[in-house]
């Protein structure tokens, strides 16, 4: 057997620690390995393809990012090419990928990724490419698997970031917004804001009215509590949906959009008068070493997906549930979002706590 290795979309701690796994099962087995450089890229032509041993993969267990690099731009189906005129477009490419992959004799597809590289990979299956994939996400947002490598390191990180907040937030008694990434879910948010003791937690799932998130900040004024800690995911909506949505960059510079974070910060010092900083944490959730339990997790995908293959149980995506290694098809995973259910327990810790979530 000749396996294909590819991992696309944004990065994850863990994701080299999956690629381990691969190669080591399959090596055991007496199967070769070869990943794919920068997602799909290596099989059109771009960055290549190389070959993955036990020496290869040594000592890339507790190492962040990926060794075969990645890309969110490398999608077959609408690959973007540019024109002698300088402009853009997209193209199909993917009779293009699944020809070289069949030229290069392998005989499978491993592919790790988040919702958009399992889309591409469903297509490809439907194309008759024989695939399996790992879920990668550190948003936790993957149907199909109760949780994701790379989340639990990213809320690790910003738990960690809230809490060194606290002391610099008394100190001057500011009120201090920390946006995360959670374009769809909170789940980020929801953990890391309950974990470091955060006053209001916004999540995409529970649209906001900032007037109640100001009652929270003015109450803690009235209790002598000068300073609070505002954690919002980065796809939190205003119910109203009044607050700005661009952001003046200075003079003589091009308005942009700005982020939710900042519109928040902006709305409650012009309704509070409180002085307000802002924290955007971004792609520090992505990097440095995966958690113990990421580690495991990727670990134990990257050998189930080698099981599969040798199950012929194409088609598929490895995932946990209820404390298991399962297979989920596709089909039922594409186009699915896994959402913070407002009725979790995280959720009523959350009220019960008296955090403010901003309904």
């Amino acid at each position: 057997m000749r396996i294909a290795i590819s991992t696309g979309g944004g990065d994850a701690p863990g994701l080299n620690a999956v690629i381990r796994a691969v190669v080591l099962s399959a090596h055991n087995r007496g199967w070769q390995c070869y990943g794919i450089q920068r997602g799909f890229e290596g099989l059109l032509g771009f960055s290549g393809v190389v070959p993955l041993g036990p020496a290869e993969v040594r000592g890339i267990t507790h190492l962040g990012g990926t060794i075969l690099g990645t890309t969110n731009r490398g999608n077959p189906f609408r690959y973007i090419v540019k024109q002698p005129n300088g402009e853009e477009r997209e193209i199909d490419r993917s009779d293009d990928l699944v020809a070289a992959f069949q030229a290069s004799g392998f005989d499978a597809l491993v592919s790790i990724g988040g919702d958009g590289s399992l889309q591409i990979a469903n297509d490809l299956w439907k194309k008759g490419l024989p695939v399996v994939c790992v879920p990668k996400t550190i948003d936790n947002d993957v149907s199909g698997t109760q949780r994701s490598f790379g989340f639990d390191t990213a809320v690790s990180t910003a738990t960690e970031a809230i809490d060194k907040l606290h002391s610099t937030a008394e100190s001057h008694e500011r009120v201090m917004v920390v946006e995360l990434m959670g374009r769809y879910a909170g789940w980020i948010a929801l953990n890391s804001g309950v974990s470091g003791s955060a006053d209001v937690v916004l999540l995409p799932e529970i649209p906001f009215d900032i007037e109640k998130v100001c009652d929270k900040i003015r109450m803690r004024e009235a209790d002598g509590r000068h300073f609070s800690i505002v954690v919002v995911a980065e796809g939190a909506r205003p119910r109203d949906g009044h607050i700005a949505l661009v952001e003046r960059r200075g003079v003589g510079t091009v308005d942009r959009l700005g982020g939710m974070g900042s519109q928040v910060a902006r709305a409650i010092q012009d309704r509070t008068g409180k002085e307000v900083r802002t924290l955007v944490l971004g792609h520090l959730q992505r990097g440095g070493s995966p958690t113990t339990y990421d580690r495991l997790l990727a670990l134990r995908f990257g050998a189930a997906a080698v099981r599969a293959i040798a199950d012929c149980a194409f088609g598929c995506m490895v995932g946990l549930n209820n404390a298991t290694i399962t297979r989920v098809p596709l089909e039922e995973v594409v186009g699915r979002s896994r959402n913070v259910p407002l009725d979790s327990d995280t959720v009523v810790t959350a009220r019960e706590l008296g955090i403010n979530l901003g309904d």
